[in-house]
C-alpha cells in the first residue's frame, strides 16, 4: 500500500526559495499601480478614454534564442518582443508580468537576465507588476498591457487597394546574425556585430508606431519573416500585393558581403526583425517618409496593396519573380498531404 504523505517542511522551503528568487531579482518599487507584486494579482488603475492593448509572448531556448546566449540579452529580448507588438497597434506599453521557467537555479544567470529585462523596461517605460517561476525547460513568457486611444489603434485589417506598403529599419540583419551565431556565415567584424545586435537586442519601433497612428491603415510587427507577416496583413485586409525587388532594402546587407540571393532570403524570410510593416495611402507618401526622417529611421516603400489574393514580386524591369522560397518561420508547419 502506498501512503501519500505531505512533507510540509520541505514544501514550505521550496515555496520560500521560489518567493526569494522573485524578491531578489524581479521586485522593485512600481509607481502608477494600486498594487504590484506580492499578492495573488496586481491591481492596475483603468485608463480613462483608452482601450487596453494586451499581448502575450513566449520565448523558448533553442527556438527564440540560443541556450548559450548572454542572459542579459535574453532578458532584453524577452520583453522587447512584446513591446514590438504594442508598437504595432500604435499603443503605449504600461505593465508587464513575467513567467520564467528554469531547469535549475543559477543566480549569476538570473541576475544578468533581470539586468537585461529591466534595461528594456526602463527604455520603454514598462513596469513589471507580477509573475511566476517554475521548474522546466528554459522559457520566458511576458504578458504586456498597453493603452491606446480607442479610435487610434492600428489593426491588421484596414488596408485598402492602392495603399503603399512600407517596412521600417533594416530587416534581414537578425537572420544573418543567427547564421553568424550558428557558425554558418562569416562576416566582417563590424557587420557581424551589427547583425548579432539586431538578433539579440531588437529595438521595438514604439515611437514610429505612435507617429503612424493617424497615417497607417494597417500595421503589424515583423517577427516570422517579412513575407509571412505580410500574408497576415493581407489576409486580414482581404487583399493581394505587388512588391518591387528594386525597392527591397537589400543594398546594406549586400555591402556586408552577402550575395543578392542571401540578402533576399534574409529580408523576405529571415524573421526576428521586430520592424514595423504597414500600409498607408499613397497620398501620404511624403508625410510617411518625413515621419521616418523625424526619427532618423529609414522607411522603405516596397510595393502596394491591390485587389485579389495574390502576392507578386517583380524585378526592376517589371518581370515576375518567384516567391516560393520565402515562406518564413512557422512553429507548427503543416504536414505534407498524402497523395490519393
Amino acid at each position: 500500500m502506498v501512503v501519500n504523505k505531505w512533507d510540509g517542511g520541505a514544501t514550505i522551503r521550496r515555496m520560500n526559495a521560489e518567493f526569494d528568487l522573485i524578491r531578489r531579482y524581479f521586485s522593485r518599487p512600481v509607481a502608477g499601480t494600486l498594487l504590484a507584486g506580492g499578492d495573488d494579482c496586481a491591481l492596475l488603475p483603468p485608463p480613462e478614454q483608452q482601450a487596453l492593448a494586451v499581448t502575450c509572448d513566449t520565448l523558448v531556448a533553442g527556438t527564440h534564442f540560443l541556450p548559450d546566449d548572454a542572459p542579459a540579452d535574453v532578458g532584453w529580448k524577452t520583453l522587447a518582443a512584446s513591446v514590438s507588438d504594442i508598437a504595432a497597434m500604435a499603443a503605449r506599453p504600461r505593465w508587464a508580468t513575467l513567467a520564467l521557467t528554469l531547469p535549475e537555479v543559477r543566480h549569476d544567470w538570473l541576475a544578468a537576465f533581470a539586468e537585461g529585462f529591466y534595461a528594456c523596461a526602463d527604455a520603454y517605460d514598462v513596469a513589471l507588476v507580477g509573475g511566476d517561476t517554475t521548474r522546466g525547460p528554459l522559457a520566458a513568457t511576458v504578458t504586456l498591457i498597453g493603452e491606446v486611444p480607442q479610435k487610434r489603434a492600428v489593426r491588421r485589417g484596414g488596408a485598402r487597394a492602392g495603399d503603399e506598403l512600407w517596412v521600417s529599419g533594416q530587416p534581414g540583419r537578425a537572420a544573418l546574425g543567427l547564421q553568424c551565431a550558428q557558425g554558418a556565415l562569416e562576416l566582417p567584424d563590424e557587420a557581424r556585430a551589427q547583425c548579432l545586435a539586431a538578433l539579440r537586442r531588437p529595438q521595438p519601433r514604439l515611437a514610429l508606431g505612435r507617429l503612424l497612428a493617424v497615417r497607417a491603415t494597417a500595421m503589424l510587427d515583423v517577427s516570422d519573416g517579412l513575407l509571412a507577416d505580410l500574408g497576415h496583413l493581407l489576409r486580414a485586409s482581404r487583399l493581394g500585393a505587388q512588391l518591387r525587388q528594386d525597392a527591397l532594402p537589400l543594398a546594406a546587407l549586400q555591402q556586408m558581403g552577402v550575395s543578392q540571393a542571401q540578402a533576399m532570403q534574409a529580408v523576405l524570410a529571415g524573421g526576428d526583425d521586430y520592424e514595423l510593416l504597414f500600409a498607408a495611402p499613397a497620398s501620404l507618401h511624403e508625410e510617411v517618409r518625413q515621419a521616418g526622417k523625424t526619427l532618423s529611421l529609414p522607411l522603405h516603400c516596397i510595393g502596394r496593396c491591390e485587389a485579389g489574393e495574390t502576392v507578386r514580386l517583380r524585378d526592376g524591369e517589371g518581370r515576375k519573380m518567384t516567391l516560393g522560397a520565402f515562406g518564413g518561420f512557422e512553429h507548427f508547419p503543416a504536414a505534407p498531404q498524402e497523395s490519393t
